[in-house]
């Protein structure tokens, strides 16, 4: 099964790739909306979507940004006619700014490696 995961953001959206039979996410790249999510679903002939959405430190959800992230997230599932699943993405662009240099020319990068971090987590609750 072929996965797409998603660090949404208002500026940018993240994008990973992953399947159930390695259980390793990649990054992808970014797209600017939920029309680039679409098309994207389309030709990579993706099954489900995870998506992840923002907690604070002391786990309950965070509030306006945690509406917006559910509300694009049944978008994407209706336009697109798969299932979206939600994971905690607590501090993964605070991990993916681990692994790159913090400067401007990485932060599309930055943006699909959070993807990647979601989707991975994701995919390590998968069963074999």
């Amino acid at each position: 099964m072929r996965y797409l995961g998603i660090d949404y953001g208002e500026k940018r959206i993240g994008i990973a790739l992953g399947d159930s039979e390695t259980k390793i996410a990649t990054p992808y790249g970014v797209v600017d909306s939920i029309d680039g999510v679409v098309k994207l679903v389309k030709a990579e002939q993706i099954e489900e979507i995870v998506i992840g959405v923002p907690y604070r430190l002391n786990g309950s959800k965070n509030g306006a940004m945690k509406d917006k992230v559910e509300d694009f997230m049944r978008k994407v599932s209706a336009r697109t006619g798969k299932k979206a699943h939600s994971v905690n993405e607590m501090l993964t662009s605070k991990a993916a700014d681990s692994l790159y240099f913090k400067i401007e020319s990485v932060k599309k990068d930055r943006d699909a490696v959070a993807a990647m971090l979601i989707l991975q987590d994701f995919l390590d609750t998968l069963k074999s």
